[in-house]
């Protein structure tokens, strides 16, 4: 070593440790970036305040198409675009899937595209009868976890699916009416979401036809929902949980 000069030993560099998503969620590729959240709006629902529809496609389980054995349900959502904006799947046992079937009491997880929970969506077990009101379905919207942000229930009806909106001061917001006969073949079957008088149409939720070979050997079902730009984001939220408890109670059943 020369007089005056040091010599300097570089280190290697460690490597940092990527941290791991849960994996039981897809591919987060093609996938939207958060915007700023405004000071009213539940952690992770900042998105929903820029836009009025969502695409939700069901992923298809070949436990189910081949041997018929319900599964828990796995969802991918995402904007007209084709980009991932959440990520929900179903917490539930195998008894309460195959015994309850359709009926089912479930947690649903909602998670952005960091894997963190943004919505919680949980469904009582409650008798599916339409001729004993006594006990109609219904479902609590939370966000974040264990903070109640809305409700839907369902109102008793003859012949028509309906469905109370509600905030989660428990006052009646909007209302969802479907068809008579929510099976079509060959077509989508639209619910829309209206006014509490039920004279004005402000959005809607949309069962799409899959197709024949999907809608006949599989309960995987491609879903839209359309709600006002300028919606209260947290009613936005409750709209998107109802397109869940739509799916179970109208589109869920073995093939």
């Amino acid at each position: 070593m020369a007089d005056g000069v040091k010599t300097v030993v570089l280190q290697p560099q460690r490597d940092t440790p990527i941290p791991k998503l849960p994996d039981y969620g897809p591919p987060l590729t093609d996938m939207t970036p958060n915007p700023q959240r405004p000071t009213d709006c539940p952690p992770g629902l900042e998105y929903l305040t820029q836009i009025d529809q969502l695409l939700v496609n069901q992923k298809v389980e070949l436990a189910e198409a081949i041997l018929g054995w319900e599964t828990n349900n796995k969802y991918v959502v995402k904007n007209i675009m084709g980009q991932q904006v959440f990520y929900a799947a179903e917490e539930n046992d195998c008894c309460n899937r195959q015994f309850c079937g359709p009926m089912r009491s479930f947690v649903l997880h909602v998670q952005d595209n960091h894997g963190l929970e943004v919505l919680t969506l949980r469904r009582p077990l409650n008798c599916s009868a339409c001729c004993f009101p006594c006990c109609l379905q219904e479902l609590e919207v939370q966000a974040p976890l264990g903070v109640p942000i809305g409700y839907v229930i369902q109102d008793w009806h003859p012949y028509r699916p309906k469905f109370t909106i509600q905030n989660e001061k428990r006052e009646n917001v909007l209302k969802i009416v479907g068809p008579i006969c929510p099976c079509k073949c060959c077509s989508d079957v639209n619910f829309e979401v209206m006014s509490l008088d039920e004279l004005t149409t402000v959005g809607n939720i949309s069962k799409q036809w899959g197709g024949l070979m999907r809608e006949a050997f599989t309960d995987a079902d491609n879903f839209g929902i359309k709600f006002p730009l300028d919606l209260d984001v947290k009613i936005k939220a409750v709209l998107f949980g109802a397109l869940f408890l739509i799916d179970f109670m109208f589109f869920e059943h073995s093939k």
